[in-house]
């Protein structure tokens, strides 16, 4: 596991962005797996930029994002499907055909995970994962469990990720109470995990990741036996890992 070391937000934000856009270079048809909240905004912001200037294009790379809201539709505003197009998709020359979101509309949850699972093994897996850690070590929206999930799953979320995201909702009561996401063993699989962290609140279980026992109830603790980990983390966010 690799850690880099960045100075604040927006530095950590370039960073990371830096180590994309590395990888884009290298493998222009590459499989980028890809995450939202409020992290990676200033990744994508920085991605945008250097699309802009001429110096990045997406015009061959194919993305899965890591889940979806049960429930919401691709156009609702707090879907992930509308984060994505209004954070990245719709700024770049990227083909839209070839991004991919779990269907948070789909009636049938066992062949909704079984479809997104078999999107990504057409594409023969993540070239990189793009990964941000909630508050209770969530990645994507694996929640805290008694075992690891191997693949795509419907998942219920906990009351402390409901409280987390409903400062994006008007009330609360409109938060979704459930989500698809990639499991455990989807995300392991991909060739290269990138970590992205930011802030104080997030050092104590940043720590728990990287140095505590792999354990389920810390489900990014999991990512200490992929061979290939890089986290970019701002002072603050890492200000436990000495």
């Amino acid at each position: 596991m690799q850690i880099i070391r960045a100075r604040d937000y927006k530095d950590m934000s370039r960073r990371a962005a830096g180590i994309l856009a590395a990888q884009i270079i290298l493998k222009p048809d590459c499989v980028l797996g890809l995450a939202t909240g409020s992290t990676p905004i200033g990744i994508y912001e920085q991605l945008i930029q250097w699309h802009k200037d001429g110096d990045l294009s997406f015009s061959k790379v194919r993305t899965v994002n890591l889940d979806e809201y049960k429930g919401l539709a691709p156009d609702h505003e707090q879907s992930y499907r509308y984060f994505m197009d209004e954070h990245l998709f719709s700024h770049v020359d990227i083909d839209k055909k070839g991004t991919h979101t779990p269907d948070g509309l789909a009636e049938d949850e066992a062949a909704e995970c079984a479809r997104y699972d078999g999107v990504i093994r057409q594409m023969n897996g993540v070239d990189m994962q793009l990964l941000g850690l909630g508050h209770n070590g969530h990645i994507g929206f694996n929640e805290p469990a008694e075992a690891f999930q191997k693949g795509t799953h419907c998942v219920a979320l906990t009351e402390s990720t409901i409280q987390a995201n409903s400062r994006l909702f008007e009330r609360i009561e409109d938060v979704p109470h459930h989500a698809y996401t990639m499991g455990i063993g989807t995300i392991m699989k991909a060739k290269k995990i990138l970590l992205a962290v930011s802030g104080r609140d997030k050092a104590k279980i940043l720590q728990e990741a990287c140095l505590g026992p792999i354990t389920p109830r810390v489900p990014a603790s999991i990512l200490q036996l992929h061979p290939d980990v890089t986290v970019v983390g701002d002072a603050e966010a890492l200000s436990s890992l000495g």
